[in-house]
């Protein structure tokens, strides 16, 4: 059904946007590559004959009507993506097509849900915020662990990441979060965003072996408060991070990821540990594998994949739990991470 649909991915040249690119071409379709940068768009095409090149900017629509003329969806991997998820929506609801991007960004992706809601529904067309590692993959664990359950207290998420290198479009990003927010820090308590100035607690996780019982920052907030909540009942929704991975992503000279295998893959390990709560009873949900950005693609490509296929449960702005079948998703994935599911 993929052959030779075509899908634009603007930020093709970056980190992550590279990582899609090849899986868009693994699973049958046809990568447009756009971006800003018209070098880095063309030293990436040489590395795939006949792929087609569209040079864009988020402050040109017309530029943007043209790179996603023709296709199917597009995958937006340009962070930050508070500058770049806007435009490259709009140019998505004036073409028709879905959209789907891998935002981290905690503000960006609340925007997308709150700005675009009505448009997109009206328009009856699917838009899929932080399809990604952090925000993607925790709601879909999240949405299998609830299972038939309507509602929960809460919803603790806790990331087991060896190390944490982070690229330049990482570090951008945390840069325009932290600006916005003014220095402070952000949770989701009491079913809702709140801005605060305390410290981060340290405290202990007791992760499924090989991890065991490890030092975690507590409210260490990704994307997945917006994405779970988006659309389960859960008012507490909170997310740890190990200390050593919270040390590499915060250090000024923690280098870039490194490749260690034929995929372009780091050694980055990872362990996302999904408790959900309701009541004295509890639900885990536990997923394994390597390099968060490699990832991030099959997660991605697999959603372009669904919407095209018709494979969705709703139309308009949603995240992967709402607008997918969870488990399936999460089975279809199998091949890059291995999830174990504790009713």
């Amino acid at each position: 059904m993929a052959a030779r649909q075509m899908v634009t991915v603007y930020g093709a040249y970056g980190h992550t946007g590279r990582f899609v690119v090849a899986h868009l071409r693994e699973r049958g379709f046809l990568p447009v590559l756009s971006g800003r940068d018209a070098h880095k768009l063309k030293a990436l095409a040489d590395a795939y004959p006949g792929v087609e090149v569209r040079p864009a900017s988020v402050d040109n629509p017309a530029s943007l009507d043209h790179a996603l003329a023709g296709a199917a969806a597009v995958i937006n991997c340009a962070g930050p993506f508070a500058t770049t998820a806007a435009p490259v929506i709009e140019a998505a609801l004036r073409a028709g097509i879905p959209y789907v991007d891998v935002a981290a960004e905690i503000e960006a992706n609340a925007d997308t849900f709150a700005r675009f809601a009505d448009r997109a529904r009206d328009a009856g067309t699917a838009i899929v915020p932080a399809m990604a590692f952090y925000g993607g993959l925790g709601d879909l664990l999240a949405t299998a662990a609830m299972g038939d359950w309507t509602e929960a207290n809460e919803a603790h998420i806790a990331y087991g990441l060896n190390n944490w290198a982070p690229t330049e479009g990482t570090r951008a990003a945390g840069k325009v979060s932290a600006e916005r927010r003014n220095g402070r820090r952000v949770r989701f308590t009491k079913g809702q965003l709140e801005y605060h100035n305390d410290d981060l607690p340290t405290l202990k996780w007791h992760f499924p072996d090989p991890l065991g019982l490890r030092t975690v920052i507590g409210e260490f907030t990704m994307a997945d408060v917006v994405t779970i909540p988006s659309h389960l009942s859960i008012p507490e929704v909170r997310t740890y991070m190990t200390t050593e991975a919270a040390r590499g992503v915060s250090a000024p000279d923690t280098p870039t990821p490194t490749a260690v295998d034929e995929h372009g893959r780091s050694a980055q390990t990872f362990l996302v540990d999904v408790v959900v709560r309701a009541d004295d009873t509890e639900r885990r949900a536990v997923a394994r594998g390597q390099d968060i950005y490699a990832v991030t693609a099959p997660l991605a490509v697999e959603a372009v994949d669904r919407i095209l296929t018709g494979r969705t449960r709703t139309v308009g702005v949603a995240s992967a739990g709402e607008m997918f079948d969870a488990p399936g998703f999460l089975r279809a994935l199998s091949s890059h991470i291995s999830v174990v599911l504790h009713p």
